[in-house]
C-alpha cells in the first residue's frame, strides 16, 4: 500500500447524514457538538461517574477471566503494563507510554468518525478511541464501539512494533482506497485481522483481533474445535474478497503465522486486488473453497 494524500476533512452534517441510515434511531451515541475538523474531542476524565467506573472494572475483571492461555503474548503483556483494571483509564498517560513504546498516539472522539478521517489517523499514528462507555444493560453486546473496545480491544496491540507499523500501513492504503473504490474489500481485511485475527504461536492458536479480545462469548467460541466456524491460513487476495457477518460470531477465521507475514502481505500495491475483484462475486463469509485446511478441526 502507497500513500496518497486527500482532503480528508469531513463536515459533521455531511457525516451525520451518511450515517443516519446504519444506527438504529437514526442517531449516533456520541456527542458531536465540540469535535474538531477531524473528530477530536477532549476526553474529560474527570466527567465519568463512580457508576462508570465501576462497569469497567467488571467488563475488565470478566475479560481477564477469559483471555489467559486464549490472548497473544504480546496482549497480555501490553495490557498488564497499561494498569487499566482500576477505572477508565486516562488517555493522555497512555498515549505518552505508547509514543515512547512505537510513536503511536490516542485521540479521543466522540463514537463513528468518517472513513476519511479515520484512515488520516491512522496514517499518522493515531489511534482514535471512544470516549463514552456503554451501559449496564449492554454489558454483554452493544451497537456501536465504546471506550471498552477501543480502548482494551485495540490499544495494547499497538505497543508491539511490527502490528503498530501494519496498523499506519492499513492507514495510507484506506486513502488510496477511497480513490480507487476499493473500500469494501479493504474493510473486510481490517474486519478478518484487526478486529477477528487469530495467531499461530508455539502454544497454539490465539487471539489479537480487538473483536475477539473485547468480547465476552466470542474469545472462547473461536477457538473451539468442532464449531462450524472456518479457520483458514490468511491469504491477503482470498480475505479481500470474503463478506462477513456483523451481528454473529465470526463464520470464518483468518489465521496468521506471525505479525511479520501480515504486514509483508500488506505492504504491495493493492490496485491489481480492486481491478480483480470488481469483475466477480465475493465469497460467503462461510466458504471453505478448494485446497483450504481447517486449521482447528
Amino acid at each position: 500500500m502507497d500513500t496518497t494524500t486527500l482532503d480528508t476533512t469531513v463536515s459533521n452534517a455531511d457525516f451525520l447524514a451518511t450515517v443516519a441510515t446504519k444506527s438504529d434511531g437514526a442517531a449516533l451515541r456520541g456527542d458531536y457538538t465540540h469535535a474538531d475538523e477531524h473528530y477530536v474531542v477532549q476526553q474529560n476524565w474527570a466527567a465519568y461517574t463512580e457508576e462508570e467506573h465501576e462497569l469497567w472494572r467488571k467488563l475488565y475483571q470478566r475479560q481477564m477471566s477469559l483471555l489467559p492461555g486464549r490472548a497473544c503474548d504480546e496482549f497480555i503483556e501490553a495490557l498488564l503494563q497499561m494498569n487499566a483494571a482500576n477505572g477508565i483509564p486516562e488517555f493522555e498517560k497512555t498515549s505518552k507510554e505508547l509514543y515512547a513504546a512505537t510513536g503511536w498516539t490516542i485521540v479521543a472522539v466522540p463514537g463513528l468518525i468518517p472513513e476519511l478521517t479515520f484512515f488520516e489517523h491512522l496514517a499518522n499514528r493515531r489511534f482514535p478511541v471512544t470516549v463514552w462507555l456503554r451501559k449496564p444493560e449492554e454489558f454483554n453486546y452493544i451497537v456501536e464501539p465504546d471506550v471498552f473496545h477501543d480502548f482494551f480491544g485495540h490499544v495494547p496491540m499497538l505497543f508491539n512494533p511490527v502490528f503498530a507499523d501494519y496498523m499506519q500501513l492499513y492507514g495510507k492504503g484506506g486513502l488510496k482506497a477511497m480513490k480507487l473504490g476499493g473500500l469494501d474489500q479493504l474493510a473486510r481485511l481490517y474486519w478478518y485481522t484487526v478486529e477477528f485475527g487469530l495467531i499461530n504461536t508455539k502454544d497454539g492458536m490465539r487471539i489479537y483481533g480487538a473483536g475477539i479480545l473485547s468480547s465476552g462469548g466470542e474469545v472462547e467460541f473461536c477457538l473451539t474445535p468442532g464449531t462450524t466456524s472456518r479457520h483458514i491460513h490468511l491469504d491477503i487476495e482470498r480475505c479481500l474478497n470474503t463478506l462477513y457477518k456483523i451481528d454473529s460470531y465470526q463464520e470464518t477465521y483468518f489465521v496468521i503465522d506471525s505479525f511479520q507475514e501480515l504486514f509483508d502481505g500488506t505492504a504491495p500495491d493493492f490496485k491489481p486486488y480492486y481491478d480483480k475483484l470488481k469483475l466477480g462475486e465475493a465469497f460467503p463469509a462461510n466458504s471453505l473453497l478448494p485446497g483450504e485446511v481447517e486449521l482447528l478441526p
